[in-house]
């Protein structure tokens, strides 16, 4: 059996609407049509994989959710801003209680951008386990235009779930069992070997929507003798940049354009590849390749190519199409994203030697209910790792990852632009490359650094909010590569209603819905949150 990719062709309608989802979230047990035994997964209304959602721009999403697992979960719709609505921002202990076992609730959460996103479980590492898929939403009034879309979605797919991983990542000799499992490759949600071919008709224009929910390996795109012309990145529109293939980290999205030849004599091949350089060379996984078909002619032969292109996008040289030159910054911040170890030699992930832990109240409920002590970054607690924001305020953040493992870092409720890369060893600054003066820099909701590298982004903090930054390698986030931004609660208390049914959602768990971090009022009590000391940058049973 074989997939055919998704195919758009029909007009977008604007006018407004409800779309309506009713998701049932419960265990499957799958194998996701891979050489691998069946294992736990998380699936929807019994089905595998979910259901792409689409939408068009002024639209309201409507998530119908009943939580069939004997857990709690929640919704994130990556990449939506959530504005004037942060409570349906889905993460666990920072925006809701999360939904109970047994229980429903509904997520309204109004359209106000165009592009490619995704919704995934926000509790846990549940889209580990395969709760995650496309949020597409179409602008009738699109700058470009295409003929007919194709949707590629990139996943891989591990024979263990993450409970049963997690032990592997934070024991002493962490990388002990974590890949004598691999995972398989999956294209739009089913192993890869089973995906269909692109049918292209001579002279017409396609946009191809790349979405990366992968897990931890990187994934490229190309399609040999053909121009991939990049539109959109994570959801906002870009200037026209061409080229030969385009690489995606974890939760990263872009559009390309590609036009189709004006003749049928020869048929190609696109590829994609799941590799990375940071993870263990295994025949056939790290890296695999899978080789479908552009067909023009069902009957023509195919053009022949030596090699397949590969290569890294230069963000720097992709502009927004707003044209928004370089922020100014009035606020830095330095975030060091590295691991380090606890006493026993376990092992975790930090910024700034800081492990994430939850409160024990939702921290956009501590900005609600401790008046003016919100403003204080320890009412959330020690162990989130809090930095509060002014309203409007420039905030740029210096991303290090000194160590040779990458992160794909998410800022939730925003997008950044992109300043400046390096090295983190380059003591001169010879190696120092930044956005060309002249340029709007490119806005993205994601940024990979690799290994010994670092970044320079900026935002503008004009979203009251909690908003969580975190790794995009599932396996980092949960081993607590995580902080989080107040912005602006004193406006949040002034703005921000949370409605009845998400504290309900806390009282069915008994999760206390005011005060600070350990759910006490007025002054610095703090003492019953979470407060682990820093890591130990070395490992203290190395010796």
């Amino acid at each position: 059996m074989r997939f055919s990719l998704g195919l758009l062709c029909s007009l977008v309608v604007a006018q407004a609407k409800d779309v309506v989802e009713n998701w049932d979230i419960g265990f499957v047990t799958t194998n996701r049509g891979l050489d691998q035994p069946a294992r736990k997964s998380i699936g929807v209304n019994g089905q595998f994989p979910l259901p792409v959602v689409e939408a068009v721009l002024g639209d309201t999403l409507i998530l119908n959710v009943r939580n069939s697992l004997d857990v709690p979960t929640s919704l994130h719709a990556h990449g939506i801003h959530q504005f004037g609505t942060n409570y349906y921002d889905g993460v666990y202990m920072v925006t809701e209680c999360g939904v109970a076992p047994g229980s429903n609730f509904t997520y309204e959460i109004p359209l106000m951008q165009a592009g490619t996103f995704w919704i995934h479980g926000h509790t846990s590492e549940q889209n580990y386990d395969g709760l995650q898929t496309t949020l597409i939403v179409y602008n009738p009034k699109d700058s470009y235009s295409a003929d007919c879309e194709y949707l590629f979605v990139f996943e891989d797919w591990w024979p263990l779930t993450f409970m049963e991983t997690y032990p592997l990542l934070t024991e002493p000799n962490p990388t002990a069992g974590l890949f004598d499992s691999p995972p398989g490759m999956l294209i739009n949600g089913a192993n890869a070997n089973l995906t269909g071919p692109i049918d292209f008709v001579a002279g017409n224009t396609y946009r191809i929507r790349l979405v990366s929910m992968s897990s931890f390996p990187l994934f490229e795109f190309t399609i040999d003798d053909h121009e991939l012309q990049i539109i959109e990145v994570d959801g906002v529109a870009t200037k026209p940049y061409n080229t030969s293939v385009v690489r995606l980290a974890p939760a990263e999205r872009t559009s390309v354009l590609v036009t189709a030849k004006e003749t049928t004599t020869l048929n190609y091949q696109y590829h994609v590849t799941m590799f990375g350089d940071f993870l263990p060379a295994i025949p056939g996984v790290f890296p695999s390749t899978y080789n479908g078909s552009v067909v023009y002619d069902a009957d023509a032969p195919f053009f022949e190519v030596e090699t397949i292109a590969t290569g890294f996008l230069d963000e720097l040289a992709i502009e927004s199409l707003d044209d928004e030159p370089a922020l100014v910054p009035d606020h830095h911040i330095y975030l060091n994203a590295t691991s380090g170890f606890h006493e026993d030699g376990s092992t975790f992930e930090s910024f700034n030697q800081i492990t994430y832990k939850y409160p024990l109240v939702p921290s956009i409920l501590s900005a609600l209910t401790t008046g003016d002590m919100a403003t204080s970054p320890i009412t959330y607690g020690p162990d989130t790792n809090t930095h509060v924001l002014k309203y409007g305020e420039i905030i740029e953040m210096l991303l290090w990852s000194p160590t040779n493992l990458p992160h794909p870092i998410h800022l939730h409720g925003h997008v950044f632009q992109i300043i400046e890369k390096g090295f983190t060893n380059d003591t001169t600054g010879q190696y120092r490359n930044q956005v060309p003066a002249t340029n709007a820099p490119l806005k993205r909701d994601t940024i990979f650094i690799p290994g010994e590298e670092y970044a320079i982004v900026r935002f503008r903090a004009n979203n009251p909010g909690l908003w969580s930054l975190h790794c995009h390698i599932t396996w980092h986030s949960g081993m607590g590569l995580i902080m989080l931004f107040a912005s602006a609660p004193e406006m949040m208390q002034e703005s921000v209603q949370v409605p009845d049914a998400v504290l309900e959602q806390c009282r069915l768990q008994g999760i206390l819905t005011s005060g600070n971090a350990a759910g006490n009022n007025g002054g610095f009590n703090y003492a019953a949150a979470p407060n682990d000391p820093y890591l130990l940058v070395e490992d203290p049973l190395s010796n």
